[in-house]
């Protein structure tokens, strides 16, 4: 039986939504969220944020994340929620959370390079990395824009477990919720809720 390090960072604890393995814009996005004692934020200093980057291996451990450049990391999260849920209502997103995520891919646009692999030649697209924090803000806006407009984007949902607030891509129709925790998280309310409701009867 695994233990539980309880004095070790709660994202620790918390387990990988499905979709989150292909997509680090979908890992950005569920950055927040919520745990039975309230809400929780794994970005809530420019020093989470830049552990999270080098965890991604978006950032090298070297480069240093500044003010301006924390702001903007948050602010591409925000407009990353706001783009799925759009996507996932059927609607138009909100002009300033589209312009957001455009002027981060031109912040350090990548540029074409012919790669050649033991499988022979590919297309291998490289960003800018005269700034490596726009670059890597780069990429996750790109990571997401390619989900957006590919084929698993119709897979995109919200978890429907109360105040989780995470995304994941549903490998089935039927599913509804990012993990099993919340799934039993759901159904135990259901039935302390009938029970109580019995009790009253």
């Amino acid at each position: 039986m695994r233990t539980v390090d309880h004095d070790a960072p709660v994202y620790l604890h918390q387990l990988p939504v499905p979709g989150e393995e292909r997509y680090t814009s979908l890992a950005l996005v569920n950055t927040r969220f919520t745990l039975s004692h309230g809400p929780v934020d794994l970005l809530d200093d420019p020093e989470a944020a830049h552990l999270w980057l080098v965890r991604h291996a978006l950032l090298p451990d070297r480069v240093a994340l500044n003010g301006r450049q924390f702001g903007r990391l948050l602010g591409l999260r925000e407009a990353l929620r706001a783009l799925f849920e759009a996507y996932d209502a059927g609607s138009r997103p909100a002009a300033g959370d589209l312009d957001l995520l455009n002027s981060v891919l031109a912040a350090a646009p990548s540029t074409p390079r012919l790669g050649w692999t033991a499988d022979g030649p590919h297309r291998a697209d490289e960003p800018d990395v005269g700034n490596p924090a726009a670059a890597a803000l780069s990429l996750l806006a790109e990571d997401a824009t390619d989900l957006l407009t590919g084929p698993e984007a119709d897979q995109l949902t919200e978890c429907a477990a109360q105040g989780c607030a995470r995304w994941f891509l549903r490998s089935h129709g039927a599913r509804r919720w990012c993990t099993t925790k919340c799934g039993n998280r759901v159904r135990a309310a259901r039935a302390y809720a009938a029970k109580r409701g019995r009790e009253r009867d």
